[in-house]
């Protein structure tokens, strides 16, 4: 069922026209990696706050009350950017291995917040969580992009 929809999002109206157009595509992939930059920068300064690393002299809810909107853009701007994406490589992109760890590593990313945010944490699953994020996000940034790099 999966693989049909990715065969049917490929042969889009909207999958061929980002797929052929010489400018559309490059467009997108850009738009793409700002949203990275502005989610994996807000998200690293929040888990090196958490870690003890970096801006110090703030608590951890003044940091997050400052970024967190930041991040909710960059996510936004992802994760349109990487549908429209998705839907130019869907047939291609469901067989593809780092795709794959790439969804999971979000999925599991994702579910690191939720936990983070969701529940009272101590210092030390505070400085968990901020590693776990920090390592998630770069896992997802490297198996993004490892997919243009395995054959299809």
């Amino acid at each position: 069922m999966l693989q049909s929809f990715c065969i049917w999002l490929y042969g889009s109206g909207m999958g061929t026209a980002i797929r052929e157009s010489i400018w559309i595509f490059p467009i997108i992939e850009t738009v793409h990696v700002l949203g990275i930059a502005l989610l994996a920068g807000t998200v690293s300064l929040l888990d090196l706050r958490l870690l003890g690393i970096t801006l110090k002299s703030q608590s951890v809810e003044q940091v997050a009350r400052q970024v967190l909107p930041l991040t909710w853009a960059g996510f936004g701007v992802m994760l349109v950017s990487g549908f429209l994406l998705f839907s130019a490589e869907a047939a291609d992109s469901y067989g593809n291995i780092p795709f794959r760890i790439k969804l999971v590593l979000m999925g599991l990313a994702g579910l690191n917040a939720l936990v983070f945010h969701r529940n009272p944490v101590t210092p030390l699953r505070a400085r968990l969580a901020g590693g776990c994020s920090i390592t998630l996000w770069a896992g997802v940034i490297c198996a993004g992009r490892a997919i243009a790099y395995v054959s299809k």
